[in-house]
């Protein structure tokens, strides 16, 4: 229904950002690395992408500072038992960069952190969105050079990861090209973003 709003940034709290588009305010619950990208914005124009979350009592709009953060938040959402303050609270805890790195290293620790989600939790994020992930990235792209075979699974989760955080398959391919494939997957991924920056 909504895409994102474009207007003035006329409020900002640690949990909320009000757009005025057209002389309406809309309110939108941001996370904290949003929150954190918009505070320089403040009183001037600013771009928040939306999600309207539908309730039998409430519908209630959530602003993301790109369109990254915004496809995790609705991965997150499509995890059993993963409600919108849920996912916000994740997204708040890991960025979406970080959070795509966890996701394919399986590190439920790091996920559970986030206020309000568990172990239990984190690992079926882990669980639901790996496999998710997978599939919606699935290519029959060779591997880069220097990656052995029997690593294809690790290889392919650093794909996924940096596929996710909006980069294609093939810039994702090159910047893992060369990596040392003993590395733990979260250097890889680590290394292969400042290849990419």
């Amino acid at each position: 229904m909504y895409d994102y709003f474009k207007g003035t940034l006329a409020f900002l709290r640690t949990d909320a950002a009000v757009v005025e588009c057209g002389g309406v305010g809309y309110r939108l619950a941001v996370s904290a690395s949003t929150h954190a990208k918009l505070s320089p914005l403040l009183g001037r124009e600013a771009t928040l992408f939306a999600y309207l979350a539908v309730r039998e009592d409430a519908m209630e709009l959530y602003g993301f500072s790109d369109e990254t953060e915004r496809a995790l938040f609705i991965h997150l959402l499509s995890v059993s038992g993963v409600g919108p303050k849920a996912a916000l609270s994740v997204l708040s805890t890991l960025p979406a960069d970080r959070l795509a790195v966890c996701v394919a290293a399986g590190d439920a620790k790091a996920i559970a952190s986030a206020p309000g989600v568990g172990v239990k939790t984190a690992q079926k994020i882990i669980l639901e969105l790996k496999d998710k992930l997978a599939k919606e990235f699935a290519s029959g792209e060779s591997l880069p050079d220097g990656v052995p075979s029997d690593g294809a699974d690790d290889a392919s989760d650093a794909v996924n990861a940096l596929v996710v955080l909006g980069y294609s398959r093939a810039q994702a391919l090159g910047a893992l090209k060369g990596l040392d494939s003993a590395l733990p997957l979260e250097i890889r991924i680590r290394e292969a973003l400042k290849k990419l920056y």
